[in-house]
């Protein structure tokens, strides 16, 4: 445990399918000495790589091996954390990027810009996380690193920086000039562990040194020193790189480096590169929100002495129980302190405390600040915060998104049905806006999440994590029944069967509300309804609009005004108050002229200006309402208003419309009125339903 912290990095690496990431950690670990030899990705030594769950990864969501591992490099010590692949993920995506301080964006020298790449560059940008670029496979047929700096400036709108200069590409590729200390380096020896320094090839000094012109007027608009240094021509290596480093904190330059992960070539000088130009714990703010003082932002800082803030930022059930990954953020925690979960309100003792290395844990006594560490057998859920007893802060916003998409599921067996159960118990506990319960009606275990991929990778995951055959019915969307006219009410309930009987009296009206589910208003005087029962004539209405007539979902946005009534002195009680109430609704109900609301989402497509059209046109298909676009450089942004029902199968379409170069969120808006012909198809596919259930 280094106590240094300005020496800390946290960083993640992100690339598009197949450029070279997995094989990148494995050249990285063995560097830094944690594996003692390199496997490769394919396993045709039979091992496989370190890390190689990655590909998995991204349609699992997590393991043990690649959520988190440390290495050191040069006295630094370098956490590696995994960051999501998809959007559709908002919570996940958004607390890992959050633990991340800077990352390496991986690119393929043959490939260039691809479509995962403007996708996981626009997540970075979201979160404001400095990056450095990696043009990977120099050895391969057709590698072009200038072209792929090129684009990073065309397609992403980077101000990227040529920082080396390849000597011979694709089956010549030998090594790199460094342009900041004009020299060559070839990488020798078994494993490309010996690095050769010499005189730069006379055929490359004419472009190794008009790179490094470029590259110099790019880095002195970073540095007024260097700009005078430059005048006076009295460079020095130091204010080169101190300037590149401002540069890249600010996200304004993306130094651009060289090499070939697999052929063993440039990952040292990468691994330099993070430690000089990424940032440590101290320079980037972090924020909590202050629960105790109405959610007042708090600015925490990097120093030990504080008191100490955590955030848990992914779990992982192991062969030994939960395992909480926590990122602390302020202050240190030791064995035995205790701390407090802000979310659950209580305090737990810390246990055991570890570290990860790649695939195998070691217990340590204290996690210092910017630290990444990982606690056992803590009851918690994932991007719960933990800090000091005397604090109560929140390093999100408790504000989760409802889910907006159910569907049904099925174990085809016992066993299975057993493994359901606890794998949507850690689902749950997991990820917050993955919900599920069982529907009362039909018996049916409901799963809810943000939308069709968001389940698909959960079922995916019963199925392969816990081996649980499961079978899935159609996705279900949350409509909702409303009123829309007012109407009077006045209903009488008796029932005399031998002994007492059942009295109850309610007149009064309901109207649309606006803002809200259900409001009640009593303005009965008189004593009509002795004021006891007036709480049963609420409790009655509400129960009612649980279930509507038209299509059997929840009844919102309903006023109820009781204006007057009757009561029995021996036959009224609560419960035919309630009685009353409820058949008063039912009855009053169809006089409203009940209306259908679906779920309309905010849905914001990005994609290339070239395909903005077929982005309107996969709106307007949908019953689509589009709120505004706009361009920047050569992308464009569509904001839209669709009903949920429709997007069922977008991602689909989306990407054959534009070649798979655009992509979308979506979030819950607001409930809408149904069209009149979608209206009727719901009612008529809700008597079917009911007439087959009675029929059973």
């Amino acid at each position: 445990m280094s106590g240094d912290i300005t020496k800390l990095r946290n960083i993640g690496i992100s690339a598009h399918i197949d450029s070279g990431k997995t094989t990148l950690t494995e050249r990285i670990l063995f560097y830094c000495n944690k594996i003692h030899a390199i496997h490769e990705v394919r396993g045709k030594d039979g091992v496989g790589a370190t890390m190689d769950s990655m590909e998995l990864e991204r349609e699992r969501g997590i393991t043990i091996a690649s959520a988190a591992t440390n290495v050191e490099w040069k006295g630094h010590p370098i956490n590696i954390i995994d960051t999501p692949g998809h959007v559709d993920f908002t919570i996940e995506v958004e607390r890992s990027l959050r633990v991340l301080d800077g990352a390496i964006l991986v690119l393929c020298s043959v490939g260039g810009v691809q479509s995962q790449s403007i996708t996981v560059d626009r997540q970075m940008k979201r979160y404001n996380v400095p990056r450095l670029a990696f043009v990977n496979k120099c050895d391969r047929t057709g590698a072009d690193p200038f072209k792929v700096r090129d684009q990073l400036e065309e397609k992403l709108g980077h101000n990227a920086v040529l920082m080396q200069v390849p000597i011979g590409l694709e089956e010549k590729h030998e090594g790199m000039v460094d342009l900041i200390t004009m020299k060559a380096y070839y990488f020798e020896g078994e494993d490309g562990t010996e690095i050769r320094e010499a005189e730069i090839p006379g055929d490359l000094l004419a472009i190794a040194e008009e790179k490094r012109e470029i590259m110099l007027d790019a880095v002195s608009m970073f540095s007024e020193e260097l700009m005078e240094a430059m005048l006076e021509e009295k460079v020095t290596e130091e204010l080169i790189r101190d300037a590149v480093r401002k540069g890249t904190l600010t996200l304004d330059l993306t130094p651009v480096f060289l090499g070939s992960a697999y052929k063993n070539k440039g990952v040292q000088m990468l691994l330099d590169a993070v430690t000089r130009y990424l940032p440590n714990p101290t320079e980037i703010q972090n924020r909590a929100l202050d629960l105790d003082n109405e959610e007042k932002e708090m600015v925490l800082e990097a120093d030990p002495s504080k008191k100490s803030v955590a955030l848990a930022f992914k779990l992982e059930d192991g062969q030994y129980g939960q395992l909480t990954y926590i990122r602390v953020y302020q202050g240190e925690i030791k064995k035995g302190d205790e701390l407090y979960n802000s979310r659950s309100r209580k305090k737990f003792k810390v246990g055991r405390l570890i570290k990860m290395h790649a695939d195998h844990m070691e217990d340590i006594s204290e996690a210092g600040c910017g630290e990444i560490a990982a606690l056992f057998g803590i009851d918690c859920a994932s991007g719960d915060t933990f800090c000091h007893p005397d604090l109560n802060y929140s390093m999100t916003s408790m504000f989760v998104p409802s889910p907006v998409i159910s569907l049904a599921i099925t174990a085809k067996d016992k066993k299975s049905a057993d493994n359901i159960a606890k794998a949507l118990n850690r689902f749950t506990k997991e990820d917050p806006t993955f919900r599920t319960y069982v529907d009362p009606e039909s018996n049916q275990t409901i799963i809810q999440g943000m939308g069709e991929l968001h389940l698909d990778v959960y079922v995916e995951r019963m199925k392969r994590e816990y081996r649980a055959e499961v079978e899935t019915g159609m996705p279900q969307v949350a409509y909702r029944e409303a009123i829309s006219e007012k109407a009077h009410f006045d209903y009488t309930h008796k029932k005399q069967t031998g002994g007492s009987g059942q009295y109850g009296k309610v007149l009064g009206y309901v109207e649309p509300l606006e803002e809200g589910d259900y409001e009640f208003e009593s303005k009965v005087k008189g004593g009509n309804i002795p004021t006891e029962y007036i709480p049963s004539c609420d409790k009655g209405f509400k129960t009612a609009m649980d279930k509507g007539t038209l299509i059997g979902f929840p009844i919102v946005g309903v006023k109820v005004v009781l204006e007057d009534g009757a009561y029995h002195a021996v036959d009224s009680s609560d419960m035919a108050f309630q009685t009353a109430a409820l058949m008063a609704f039912r009855e009053v109900y169809s006089k409203a002229k009940p209306v259908i609301l679906e779920p309309i989402m905010k849905v914001v497509v990005e994609g290339p200006n070239e395909f903005q059209g077929n982005i309107f046109g996969s709106i307007n298909q949908r019953r689509g309402i589009i709120v505004s676009s706009a361009e920047d450089g050569n992308f464009c942004s569509v904001e839209a208003e669709v009903p949920l029902s429709e997007m069922f199968g977008y991602s689909t379409a989306l990407r054959s419309s534009t070649q798979g170069k655009a992509e979308y969120t979506m979030e819950f808006l607001k409930y809408g009125r149904v069209p009149q012909g979608v209206s009727d198809e719901l009612k008529k596919q809700y008597e079917e339903k009911r007439r087959a259930e009675s029929g059973r």
